[in-house]
């Protein structure tokens, strides 16, 4: 693909789409390493010319900001090496040509591991998000193979099936915050799946106003595991816990974890410990509205 020569460091980790529609709509994307140990391996395919990590991050930071003049969407995604490496062994590539960086950064079963960089901290939120999002699009290929191998039916039977099931797992999960009320929570669920157990987790600010802040890809995968445990009946447990109250309530706030547990046809309130979490039997989710 074509490349931006005036791009500064580390450049060798960028694609972009050619240059065919009006600069206001182009798409930038790169590939970030997210830590000490990934940069030294990537050194040996010329991915940056830094000089040390810290060097990488101010070079990336800069990269970044000029992409964000330049291009219409900025999208970033980890670039991990063990992946890499993977990849241009299945596609018979040699690691340390550029051609090959930029297959490996738009190839299109990892696209969901993609996010919009929007000015973001490099070291304080955004790379930890890469992080996760990255093993989020790992869970949601596993999920896509087991919505794949579902009950039989004509496409349009499994497309509607498919769809009621990520219907009343959102619901369950917004059943839940509202129960929870405004706080600072935490919420993780497991589903016992063939292949491996699909997990997933998210920070949640309810504020009293019935706001609720919460990273997309996350929510995304929430309900996608939540769906997923559903549409093949398959048993499931989630967990919320954290700070109950709000600063409008002078301060007053309650530590609380609740769970549910599931069968595969639906949520019920059971104690359950999940990720070193001990939680009580939530509130029932049909009284809540």
């Amino acid at each position: 693909m074509p490349r931006n020569s005036r791009t500064p460091r580390p450049s060798r980790c960028t694609a972009h789409p050619a240059a065919a529609r009006p600069r206001s709509e182009e798409a930038f994307v790169t590939g970030i390493l997210t830590g000490p140990e990934d940069f030294e391996r990537a050194r040996a395919w010329h991915v940056t010319d830094a000089a040390d990590w810290d060097s990488y991050l101010l070079d990336t930071a800069v990269l970044l900001a000029e992409a964000r003049r330049t291009y219409g969407t900025v999208q970033a995604r980890m670039f991990h090496p063990e992946d890499f490496a993977d990849f241009c062994l299945l596609h018979r590539l040699d690691p340390a040509e550029p051609a090959a960086r930029d297959r490996y950064l738009v190839n299109p079963p990892l696209q969901t591991q993609l996010l919009p960089y929007q000015g973001e901290e490099l070291s304080g939120d955004f790379i930890p998000r890469l992080v996760r999002a990255r093993d989020n699009g790992l869970t949601l290929r596993h999920i896509d193979l087991l919505l794949d191998g579902g009950p039989a039916g004509d496409d349009e039977e499994i497309a509607q099936a498919v769809r009621r099931a990520h219907q009343q797992g959102a619901e369950l999960f917004r059943r839940m915050l509202v129960g929870a009320g405004c706080g600072a929570y935490r919420f993780v669920c497991a589903v016992e799946a063939p292949g491996g157990r699909l997990e997933a987790q998210a920070r949640i600010l309810h504020w009293e106003d019935g706001v609720v802040r919460i990273n997309d890809e996350d929510l995304d995968l929430v309900c996608a595991v939540l769906c997923a445990g559903l549409y093949r009946e398959l048993p499931g447990a989630a967990l919320l816990h954290g700070s109950q109250g709000s600063a409008g309530s002078c301060g007053e706030y309650r530590q609380v974890a609740w769970a549910w547990q599931s069968e595969g046809h639906g949520y019920t309130p059971a104690a359950v410990r999940l990720d070193d979490v001990a939680a009580e039997p939530g509130f029932t989710l049909g009284t809540v509205c």
